[in-house]
């Protein structure tokens, strides 16, 4: 009797390599770096499907949550000047995203959340994000991204990004860093903003090295949009009950820490599909326009006929 041969590797197994290339493609105007300079060009004002900040010299779009904070921002100003400009696109194009995929551009897209799993990396003792605090992230998007740039304005009746301008670790890696570096003139100007928001980042770092994608689970306001569309998407995650032995492989693997065999389509989960290649007993599965793909039962590989 001979072994059957190993499945392929499909693209959920080599995961981090489009996470790379992504992370490439959506910061590609290498010229900027150069010239020391932000990129402005035509397809600038598009939004990206990931929390990439605005102004890192190369990116080629604009960030949602950015958007998203400078259309509240500017909302007030707009209806006091009859101005009908109220960031239908920005909404329309995070709810398409949702609708279609939920979460699965924070799993394969965002540079920042492959940022973390590459720092998680690090050899070090590891510990759990507390579920408690997975709930703070529908607060940062509430207060951050929508009431503050609403309802606080200065004298011509514009709110800040607050979030942007306060929180966001994204923007403090991918832009004030490398502005610092490329732009030697701005660094007579640092104060107590940048000094504020590197040492969170630093903070936030640290925790990336401990636990498993913390900003995304606790603190990330686009993570929480499109969370909420999981359970609606037309890309939907399975577990089969029958299959599932609650091994908690699946756990083990996830970049998350999701039970997905409690909640297959939680708003945490944000459908890397590792539980689907982790899984030897074919449990898990996703289904997307009518194809299903399952792994497939590894205990036959090890009992084949014959």
């Amino acid at each position: 009797m001979s072994a059957r041969p190993a499945p392929p590797r499909k693209p959920r197994d080599r995961r981090h390599w489009y996470q790379a290339a992504f992370a490439l493609a959506l910061n590609g105007w290498i010229p900027s770096w150069f010239k020391g300079q932000i990129f402005q060009g035509g397809i600038k004002g598009v939004c990206l499907p990931a929390l990439n900040c605005y102004s890192c010299p190369s990116a080629m779009g604009a960030c949602p949550i950015g958007a998203l904070q400078t259309a509240f921002g500017g909302l007030r100003f707009n209806l006091s000047v009859a101005e009908k400009k109220f960031g239908l696109y920005v909404a329309g194009f995070i709810a398409a995203v949702g609708s279609a995929v939920g979460r699965l551009p924070c799993g394969w897209v965002c540079p920042f959340g492959f940022f973390q799993e590459l720092v998680h990396k690090i050899p070090s003792p590891k510990l759990r994000v507390p579920r408690a605090l997975t709930f703070l992230r529908y607060a940062v998007l509430a207060v951050m991204v929508v009431a503050l740039p609403l309802l606080i304005v200065d004298e011509v009746g514009y709110g800040q990004t607050w979030f942007c301008k306060w929180i966001c670790p994204a923007g403090t890696l991918e832009a004030g860093l490398p502005l610092m570096l490329i732009k030697p003139d701005l660094r007579p100007l640092v104060g107590f903003m940048f000094n504020w928001k590197v040492g969170l980042l630093v903070l936030f770092v640290a925790w990336f090295v401990v636990s498993r994608r913390p900003f995304c689970r606790t603190i990330c306001p686009l993570g929480a949009i499109w969370g909420l569309f999981n359970k609606v998407s037309l890309f939907r995650m399975t577990v089969d009950d029958g299959k599932c032995t609650r091994c908690d492989k699946c756990r083990k693997d996830c970049p998350v820490d999701h039970k997905i065999y409690e909640s297959a389509n939680s708003p945490d989960c944000i459908r890397c599909l590792k539980c689907v290649s982790s899984c030897k007993f074919g449990a898990v599965s996703y289904e997307f326009l009518g194809k299903t793909e399952t792994a497939p039962d590894l205990r036959a590989e090890r009992h084949p006929e014959g």
